[in-house]
């Protein structure tokens, strides 16, 4: 049977919101090997059982998907971040945590750094690209913060190039990810990006 064709028939009928989730997980778990514009409405649908009609029903287009999806990506790491900061001593600390944070939750949902990559690339503008920007730009901005206050607490050179610094903690982390992506080792990112943040830190610490 095509993949198009699926029978709802024997489906657990889930409310509307637990079926959107239900969607959003599969997209992404698809995500860990292929890349997000090869992903059909079809396969969505088989991977939860659904027919491709009902799979419209919760939502009118694939676009529609991968929206909703980067919006609980943005939800979901923002507020992983933002926790991960508020439970530091400090500012070094907070970034140290936020570094590891990202990379946890890069580790445990791979399909993410795909479709974030797959977006960015796309060279026309969209209601996903700018939900993509919106979150680097909320996350920018919690490291711009953090970095400030390092420097304020005499952590960090008093001259810090902040926006720079900012730019080499995510180029690290991406770094880290496309490693993965073309190793396919992902646990090596946790193991990995221990030595890199060290480096991030003696890049940003103040003279002797």
């Amino acid at each position: 049977m095509n993949p198009s064709q699926t029978s709802d028939v024997g489906a657990t009928r889930l409310p509307t919101e637990a079926r959107q989730a239900e969607i959003i997980a599969a997209a992404l778990q698809l995500a860990q090997d292929r890349s997000p514009g090869a992903i059909t409405t079809a396969e969505l649908a088989a991977a939860v059982g659904l027919s491709q009609g009902a799979l419209f029903k919760h939502f009118d287009s694939k676009d529609a998907v991968w929206l909703a999806a980067m919006g609980w990506v943005s939800e979901q790491l923002l507020a992983r971040l933002t926790r991960a900061a508020r439970e530091a001593n400090g500012p070094l600390d907070a970034l140290q945590r936020v570094f590891v944070a990202h990379v946890a939750f890069c580790m445990l949902h791979p399909g993410v750094p795909r479709v974030v990559f797959h977006e960015l690339q796309r060279p026309t503008d969209s209601a996903i690209k700018q939900r993509v920007r919106e979150m680097l730009q909320t996350y920018r901005q919690l490291l711009l913060d953090l970095l400030q206050a390092a420097v304020d607490a005499g952590e960090a050179q008093p001259d810090l190039d902040a926006p720079a610094a900012a730019t080499l903690f995510v180029g690290l982390i991406q770094g880290l990810v496309m490693q993965s992506m073309l190793s396919g080792q992902v646990a090596h990112m946790a193991s990995s990006g221990s030595g890199v943040f060290q480096l991030f830190l003696r890049a940003i610490a103040p003279p002797l």
